[in-house]
């Protein structure tokens, strides 16, 4: 288990379905059933036109690096240098999160690169999605 000092979200009914996902392994996404927009983060209804007629999935899980910044600032839960990431989902949706399992520095975190979600256990409610460098890159 990861860490109990990192600030953790508080589930509220219209995540529910998002972290029963992140403990099962899958990243949940949301689909308007009226103009087919993909949406994160969850809520009841389409940003795009308002509709209440959603679906949930299952999303692919692999992404790439939109954005980043470099903390170097200690904070009680994480070892400093870590990367403050957005990622964008192979199916639209940009998200927030962290990209570990490589260098956090500006030569190994390269802008657009693939990325894969991982999941990080933090207690039996959360399990937070992270994103790890996909394979080879060339």
């Amino acid at each position: 288990m990861a860490n109990s000092k990192r600030p953790l979200p508080q589930p509220t009914p219209e995540t529910q379905h998002f972290w029963e996902g992140t403990r099962n392994g899958e990243l949940r996404l949301q689909r308007c059933d009226a103009c087919a927009a993909v949406y994160f983060p969850p809520r009841p209804f389409c940003p795009e036109c308002s509709s209440r007629m959603v679906s949930v999935f299952s999303a692919s899980g692999r992404a790439t690096l939109h954005s980043y910044v470099i903390n170097q600032r200690p904070h009680p839960a994480f070892a400093a240098p870590y990367s403050i990431a957005i990622v964008e989902l192979e199916e639209g949706p940009r998200m927030m999160s962290n990209v570990i399992g490589c260098p956090q520095t500006p030569e190994a975190l390269e802008l657009d690169m693939p990325l894969n979600v991982v999941f990080e256990k933090q207690n039996d409610d959360i399990t937070l999605p992270l994103f790890e460098p996909a394979g080879d890159r060339t």
